[in-house]
């Protein structure tokens, strides 16, 4: 590429990232790239986004696989419509069979879209509301699927939740602050009410537990898959101090509370 179109910061910055990801990727990762330099708006946009993004060169380089499909698959070239990223997670977790493999699809999953909706924001290919849209639309994708896995999960451990009439009850999830208004960035926390319709017993586990209790348990555990620290990071910080009474109340209330 034209290095010298690049500001120096940038341009130095993107000559050590280039010669880390060609020793960190294989032969055939480091041939491809070399070759879709040749493409001057690849070039000039890569330049950009890994001279100035940590974030993006650093996952880049320690996924090689994993950008190079990226690149491929056109997403950084054009914005997703709506659903999109629902219907990608979902495929992905179909195979899923334990929270630990959870985990890891989920940070692999989150890297992956942090990269295009950064690297569209930095090469000027997406305006504000799109950056924003699509980090909330990704934040929304990722609490549905993983509420439903942990959910399904837990009905199997606990017993189902029901209401006094015997139907299933499930928890509700509300997005509060900029998550609630689709202003997310890519800096932000996330801040959620966690609440479920009725008082009742689970049904149908080795002991009944309260509904309360149930979804207690339930989200601690969809807070530890979104904010725990693996070796392939984190998905979100879960703020969970806008709930009623703050830090002081319960993780979970119903409706009625």
């Amino acid at each position: 590429m034209h290095e010298s179109s690049l500001p120096s910061p940038l341009r130095d910055n993107w000559l050590h990232r280039h010669e880390q990801f060609c020793s960190r990727a294989n032969q055939e990762q480091a041939d491809w790239l070399d070759k879709a330099l040749q493409d001057k708006q690849f070039a000039h946009a890569i330049g950009l986004a890994w001279g100035g993004s940590e974030f993006i060169a650093n996952t880049s380089i320690q996924q090689p696989a994993m950008f190079q499909e990226l690149v491929i698959s056109g997403d950084l070239d054009s914005s997703l419509a709506p659903g999109d990223l629902k219907q990608r997670l979902r495929s992905r977790l179909a195979d899923v069979t334990s929270e630990d493999e959870l985990l890891k699809l989920l940070r692999m999953f989150r890297n992956r879209e942090m990269v295009r909706i950064i690297w569209r924001d930095f090469t000027r290919m997406a305006v504000l509301e799109e950056t924003t849209g699509d980090m909330t639309s990704l934040a929304e994708a990722i609490l549905d699927a993983t509420l439903d896995f942990l959910y399904t999960r837990a009905c199997e451990e606990w017993g189902t939740p029901v209401d006094h009439q015997g139907n299933p009850q499930h928890m509700v999830i509300l997005g509060m602050g900029k998550l609630g208004a689709w202003e997310l960035n890519v800096s932000s926390d996330i801040d959620l009410i966690f609440t479920y319709p009725e008082a009742g017993e689970t049904s149908g586990g080795k002991r009944s537990l309260s509904n309360q209790e149930f979804f207690v348990r339930l989200g601690q555990r969809l807070i530890k898959a979104l904010d725990a620290r693996t070796a392939d990071g984190f998905v979100f910080r879960v703020d969970m101090r806008l709930r009623p009474y703050g830090q002081s109340g319960a993780l979970v209330l119903n409706f009625d509370a």
